[in-house]
């Protein structure tokens, strides 16, 4: 494809700029420097005058040590009207200067420091970088020049003027810099490719073409010059002869994929799509096809069947792939981000999941997809399943403790849902997700419940609730377990507010409200509030335990005979009070009565 064949030929041609401007990544030969110097004749300071430069400049830099920049900035203004011919105190001013974006005035400063001190390296390469912020290529090329002249081990110095000369297009420069460079650091194949590259930017053909020639001859065994050739070929309309160079390459080597990758794109400029669709899927199902690679000809291959809207070639082509490369972890992957993108049927991709598991267990997000495809069967045993490895091979994977915690509560485990949520929650962190946090803690407060342990129960809705206070079904439970342990009426109450509030509808919700109000002997609210939430109930949902609690209240009201009633429905609705309930309409309520709470879930 064409795309591919600009990065092989771009590769190890057009890259070679930015490659010759790393200069952090070149090792400095040593080398004596050649000093070409101005030499400044600087009027003589006397000797008082000295000593008063030296303090206030050395109080400048202490006051710059300490913070104080505009302190440090007065006392270099002050050394230079000491000494306006003090090299340092120009540099330094130049640096605050540059730091308040005042340009102008810092190169000027700058200046004046290298025509001072011109034999300062730091200065003059602080200048010719200064230009190049600046946009003043020209001026940068003139510094950089000069600070070449004296310090000639430096090829970083000539990748930066070869970058400058490419951008004022000296292309003559350009070959001169490289040549340059080839004296610090001899002769090498990304220097010669840099020539031809400014051949190519020249328009010179010839030589472009001698100099890539030279280079495919002299690397006989390095077949990546020769298909490096062809592609320049194929560039400029030349195709015979690269056809010819690339069978050459493909007989001494039949799986050399940037060759094929090259061929694949002359079948196609030639319209020989058939030839070009065999290439292709030779480079598909190759084995030492790098990952990129294959991805690029894979989204090709998935373009031509769109545009046919036969996406089954694809499914057969990617299966082709898994089979030749069953190990291959990229493959799979393809294959599920293509069946998740086609929106193919679910068993499909569960399917094209679970390999891609066995290749790479610790595929975070591969297991995440594949929990929540199956989750609406409510499986609980296979997604436990799912998500216990997680906790393995993604640590630091909340959603994993997550899902484990759920599928081992619904399956009545309650300890080994506790086990990971306490896992879970060492994970938290201030980024973490508030709906899935505060589900942790709410659980757990249910589970702690269950056990009788109501401290961390409270604790657990506590840290719930600092998560999400709007969790309103946290706030009922909460609610309701401090009323029926007849703990902290108040705070219970408020909470069961903010239920109804939220949702006033529910019959779940106001059962709670009213039944607080009942055991702070508000009868007459409690009985608003209960029957509300009856009225909110349909005949055929009427709950045992909100019957009950609508007698009690009823009785408190006074209401006798209503309150008997609404007992003989709970005992009918299957009250597991039955008993007692029956003990109550025989012979009336005896005190308060504690009903069983309420399941979050």
């Amino acid at each position: 494809m064409k795309q591919l064949r600009i990065f092989l030929f771009s590769l190890f041609i057009l890259l070679l700029v930015p490659g010759l401007l790393a200069a952090k990544d070149r090792k400095r030969p040593a080398a004596k420097k050649a000093t070409v110097r101005t030499t400044v004749t600087l009027p003589p300071l006397s000797y008082n005058d000295s000593r008063r430069y030296d303090f206030f400049f050395l109080e400048a830099i202490r006051q710059q040590e300490a913070g104080h920049y505009d302190a440090a900035f007065d006392l270099l203004n002050h050394c230079l009207d000491i000494n306006p011919n003090a090299a340092d105190a120009w540099y330094f001013k130049a640096m605050y200067l540059s730091q308040l974006k005042q340009d102008t005035l810092a190169m000027k400063c700058l200046e004046k420091a290298t025509m001072l001190s011109p034999e300062n390296d730091t200065y003059q390469e602080r200048l010719a970088q200064f230009y190049i912020g600046t946009g003043n290529y020209a001026q940068a090329i003139q510094s950089y020049e000069r600070f070449f002249a004296a310090n000639r081990d430096r090829s970083d110095v000539l990748n930066i003027l070869v970058q400058l000369y490419k951008q004022q297009q000296n292309y003559p420069m350009m070959l001169n810099t490289i040549g340059r460079l080839e004296q610090i650091e001899g002769p090498n194949d990304s220097f010669t490719l840099g020539k031809m590259s400014v051949y190519e930017m020249m328009g010179d053909k010839k030589m472009a073409y001698k100099t890539l020639r030279g280079l495919a001859d002299s690397h006989p065994n390095d077949p990546s010059f020769t298909v490096m050739l062809g592609n320049w070929l194929m560039q400029n309309k030349r195709g015979g002869e690269a056809y010819k160079l690339l069978t050459q390459v493909l007989k001494a080597d039949p799986t050399n994929v940037y060759a094929q990758s090259s061929m694949y794109d002359y079948y196609r400029a030639t319209g020989q799509d058939s030839l070009a669709r065999r290439m292709m899927t030779e480079v598909l199902l190759g084995k030492n096809t790098p990952a990129q690679t294959r991805a690029m000809f894979l989204k090709q291959a998935v373009q031509e069947c769109d545009a046919k809207g036969d996406s089954l070639s694809v499914v057969r082509l990617l299966d082709r792939m898994q089979e030749a490369m069953p190990r291959d972890t990229d493959v799979a992957e393809m294959r599920v981000a293509y069946y998740t993108v086609k929106k193919m049927p679910t068993a499909m991709l569960d399917s094209a999941l679970v390999y891609l598991l066995k290749l790479a267990p610790d595929n975070g997000s591969a297991r995440f997809q594949l929990i929540q495809n199956n989750w609406s069967k409510q499986n609980w045993k296979e997604i436990a399943a799912l998500s216990e490895p997680g906790m393995l091979y993604n640590p630091d994977e909340m959603a994993f403790y997550y899902f484990t915690g759920l599928a081992r509560y619904y399956q009545k485990d309650d300890d080994g849902a506790l086990d990971a949520f306490q896992r879970g929650t060492s994970v938290i962190n201030s980024k973490s997700n508030p709906d899935i946090v505060s589900d942790f803690y709410a659980i757990m407060g249910e589970i702690y419940h269950n056990k009788g342990q109501n401290d961390k129960a409270y604790a657990a809705f506590d840290s719930c609730l600092q998560w999400k206070p709007d969790q309103v079904m946290t706030l009922n439970n909460y609610a309701y377990f401090l009323s029926v342990d007849g703990k902290d009426l108040k705070k219970a109450e408020e909470m069961s507010a903010k239920t109804i509030k939220a949702e006033p509808k529910n019959s779940t919700y106001l059962d709670t409200y009213a039944w607080i109000l009942y055991k702070e002997d508000r009868y007459t609210e409690a009985k608003l509030y209960i029957d509300q939430a009856l009225a909110n109930l349909s005949d055929s949902d009427m709950r045992a335990d909100l019957l009950e609690h609508a007698g009690d209240i009823y009785w408190a009201a006074g209401l006798r005979e209503q309150a008997q009633k609404y007992w003989m429905q709970a005992v009918k609705a299957g009250s597991g009070n039955a008993a007692v309930l029956r003990q109550k309409i025989a012979g009336g309520m005896a005190g308060k009565q504690t009903s069983k709470r309420k399941n979050r879930r």
